[in-house]
């Protein structure tokens, strides 16, 4: 039952993708079609956010005066059950108080309608915290198309949010299965459209279902006879 976070995690191999989160909540189904059934197509959008996230999915650390700036920082979370990499994640000094965690995630569009950056940002987050023993109370969304910054409050709401979106993910992936496709907003520009076929399966995905069934009564009932 998907709920709260499992807190028996300790082997990092058990861990699902922290990114995996922000596809969810765009598309179950192509959370399947990546984890569950390894299926991938590029696109001149993915290699482009691909190429765009080269220079921060290297890590290192650099300082500029009381900010410490660290990239392609390996984060996991036994709690949540998810191990993915951040972007950047700022260290702000403070004096004579521990430095302020500020974690910042890259994209190469414009801001969504749905939360699943703000989703996978706050499990950054929660990350963090349970790696370092310390509050991050806010990060920030950097989009490419508008060359800004958008900061990200983790309240009690989205911090919520992003632990049930773990839990389903990791229900959904423990199953093995690969929901029936429904079309949505984001289908035209999905890199793995040619794969999922949503417009060809999404309606007759019931109509399989149902003569499947039809099938199995009938020879049920002619064993029976």
């Amino acid at each position: 039952m998907a709920g709260a976070a499992d807190d028996s995690l300790r082997d990092e191999a058990e861990l699902i993708p922290l990114s995996a989160l922000q596809h969810y909540v765009v598309c179950p189904r192509q959370v399947a079609l990546i984890h569950t059934e390894q299926q991938w197509e590029e696109s001149a959008e993915t290699a482009d956010g691909r190429i765009q996230h080269a220079r921060v999915d290297q890590p290192a650390s650099r300082r500029r005066d009381v900010v410490r700036r660290a990239t392609g920082l390996t984060v996991r979370s036994f709690a949540l059950g998810v191990i993915g990499r951040a972007d950047v994640v700022e260290f702000h000094r403070r004096k004579g108080a521990a430095d302020t965690v500020f974690p910042v995630e890259h994209k190469r569009g414009r801001p969504k309608r749905h939360d699943g950056d703000r989703v996978q940002l706050c499990a950054q987050a929660l990350c963090l915290e349970e790696m370092l023993g310390v509050t991050v109370a806010a990060g920030a969304l950097f989009y490419g198309q508008q060359r800004r910054r958008i900061d990200v409050a983790f309240d009690d709401a989205l911090r919520e949010r992003t632990r049930q979106v773990a839990a389903e993910v990791r229900e959904l992936l423990a199953s093995g299965r690969t929901p029936q496709p429904v079309p949505c907003p984001a289908c035209p520009k999905c890199s793995l459209k040619p794969r999922c076929r949503p417009d060809q399966l999404g309606a007759g995905g019931g109509r399989v279902a149902a003569y499947l069934r039809r099938r199995l009564a009938a020879d049920a009932g002619e064993s029976e006879a």
